[in-house]
């Protein structure tokens, strides 16, 4: 990590020392007093700006030192050496450090009080460098936000190893698929998808274009990305001729990055429900409430979803000719990317199969007839996982006890009013007076 920084530090000097040669050569009369301030104004400034330099290069120091304990404690050992080679990291400290140099320079040249000498040119290159500075912290904290993402380390690992392929072997990308496909030239999750385009791009050149991935898929460079299906009135051009000459027109409507987004991705929110789920209850943290907390909203975005239609994937022109087909999530997706994990992982927690059974009893209580057999599946593959986990009987229908909040609501506990037991001997007076007894 050092070397980088170091140089930073060297043209920090030279450029310190240059432009206080220049204002020496000038007699400090090539910048006015009037822009860089009184010599008490300068050494204010100055003074304040090494003393929050420090501050800084201690910050991006710290930050990246506890960026790479993260990644070896959660990740890997063996992505250290990528972090500590991040070239914006190296930069920030660099620029930092070479800031320091200048302004400790530029602030021993200061005579005086109101009346003294002040460098112009160096004061306007170390304000410069405090602007530049203050810029590089908020993009540093920026950068080092996303590269504690665990899909940040793994770009980072997997772009430099693509890189590498690219140099040694070319860049011609292995493609899969006919002549009638249009691969991704770039990999990367499919997060946005602009449909009124593509329509008008097919309907254009009269053909229809299958999307191959799912909105959240991730693509491999040089995968299919659409296939292209020309209409029976096309003449003249062959299905590999249509497809390169699409290939520029349909690609640019179709964005991929490096992590889904919720934008256009409904089962991105499941996923990410579903994996705090599945973290919550795995060795170490053993907690069945915040899975619970999890399968409130997911079962609230099912039983939202229960009534509704679901798109078909197929979007038409104005003519109603179909020309975009595109894969979609159906109800059965939906209900086993909810509950296949959890039920896996949470098959001995009663707090969690509680709850999935009072969701899912409520979804088919909700859910119109052709969407009750993902459910009724669900049930029995619970039924059949805590009876795996629990010999007892009555453990097992303890477990499967409804319970909207696991353990706790809904104790199935029939109690009576307060009074109830006033009421019992009111009764049995009435009983006894009528057969004639002393009361």
């Amino acid at each position: 990590m050092w070397p980088l920084p170091m140089l930073c530090l060297i043209a920090g000097a030279l450029i310190g020392l240059g432009t206080l040669a220049l204002d020496r050569a000038t007699d400090y009369g090539l910048v006015p007093q009037s822009v860089t301030g009184t010599p008490t104004d300068a050494q204010t400034i100055l003074s304040s700006f090494a003393t929050a330099l420090v501050s800084l290069t201690s910050l991006v120091l710290t930050v990246t030192l506890v960026a790479v304990q993260l990644a070896m404690g959660q990740f890997s050992p063996r992505i250290v050496g990528a972090l500590l080679a991040d070239r914006f990291s190296q930069l920030a400290v660099g620029l930092f450090g070479a800031s320091f140099v200048v302004v400790i320079l530029t602030l021993r040249e200061i005579r005086g009080s109101n009346t003294g000498r002040v460098p112009g040119l160096s004061m306007l290159v170390s304000y410069g460098l405090m602007a530049a500075s203050l810029v590089v912290l908020i993009l540093f904290v920026h950068h080092a936000g996303q590269g504690l993402r665990a899909a940040g380390l793994i770009d980072l690992v997997g772009d430099r190893s693509r890189e590498l392929i690219v140099r040694r072997h070319g860049e011609e990308p292995v493609q899969a698929g006919g002549r009638d496909t249009i691969v991704a030239e770039e990999p990367g999750n499919v997060i946005r998808i602009d449909r009124p385009a593509l329509v008008a791009a097919a309907r254009q050149s009269d053909c229809v274009l299958e999307l191959v991935p799912v909105v959240g898929d991730f693509v491999v460079g040089g995968a299919p990305l659409f296939r292209v299906h020309p209409s029976s009135r096309s003449t003249g051009e062959t299905t590999g001729d249509l497809a390169n000459r699409l290939r520029s027109d349909v690609t640019r409507h179709v964005l991929l990055a490096a992590e889904r987004v919720h934008t256009d991705d409904l089962a991105y929110g499941f996923r990410k429900l579903v994996d705090i789920a599945v973290r919550s209850i795995a060795q170490p943290f053993d907690d069945p409430t915040t899975a619970v907390q999890a399968l409130h909203r997911l079962h609230d975005l099912l039983r939202q979803l229960s009534v509704r239609p679901l798109p078909s994937g197929e979007h038409r022109d104005e003519e109603g000719v179909v020309r975009l087909v595109e894969r979609t999530v159906s109800w059965d997706g939906y209900v086993q990317l909810a509950f296949d994990e959890i039920r896996l992982a949470g098959a001995s927690a009663p707090q969690v199969t509680r709850k999935m059974s009072a969701a899912l009893a409520d979804l088919k209580s909700v859910a119109p007839p052709d969407r009750q057999g993902p459910l009724d599946r669900q049930l029995r593959l619970l039924s059949a996982a805590v009876r795996r986990c629990h010999e007892d009987e009555e453990d097992v229908v303890a477990a499967l006890t409804q319970d909207t909040e696991g353990i706790g609501s809904g104790a199935d506990v029939t109690v009576k009013p307060h009074f109830g037991h006033e009421l019992d001997l009111v009764e049995a007076t009435r009983r006894r007076t009528a057969q004639g007894g002393a009361d």
